[in-house]
């Protein structure tokens, strides 16, 4: 099983679409192993996005973020990654293909909803920066068996 980090942007929880961006994973069959609802830090931020230090969106970047709450979850399935960056679709919402989430809900990239990590090196260094591994919790779904293969 591969996990991987989502973050639920401000502008998606200011608009009132966390249930629906939470239900488009888990309907893919996805297992949500841990979440919380949080205030991201400059630091926090600032470690989370050190990847586009210098960039001349960087600083805009940090203060969006910080704004206002998220969410963030970490998912769990096969093929997790690959999954939910297609759930997502693009990072540019007039780009991301009709059904995705950033198409049904984005119009611009500035505020495109929601992060997913982008490979499972990424993942690896997203995940323990929001979360402990005690807060990360394994169990079953009696689903499973039928989203699973093995």
């Amino acid at each position: 099983m591969e996990r991987t980090l989502i973050i639920i942007k401000p502008d998606a929880v200011q608009r009132g679409l966390i249930g629906e961006i939470i239900r488009r994973f888990e309907r893919r069959g996805l297992r949500i192993v841990a979440m919380k609802l949080m205030q991201i830090t400059p630091e926090l931020a600032e470690r989370h996005y050190a990847v586009h230090r210098g960039k001349p969106f960087y600083p805009g970047l940090i203060r969006y973020i910080t704004s206002a709450p998220v969410v963030v979850m970490v998912l769990e399935g096969t093929r997790a990654i690959e999954v939910v960056r297609r759930t997502m679709g693009a990072t540019n919402p007039a780009e991301a293909a009709p059904g995705t989430i950033r198409a049904d809900f984005g119009l611009e990239v500035g505020r495109n909803l929601v992060h997913g990590s982008d490979s499972p090196e990424t993942a690896a260094f997203e995940i323990p920066l929001f979360f402990t591994d005690d807060e990360i919790l394994s169990y079953s779904r009696a689903t499973d068996p039928w989203i699973f293969e093995s």
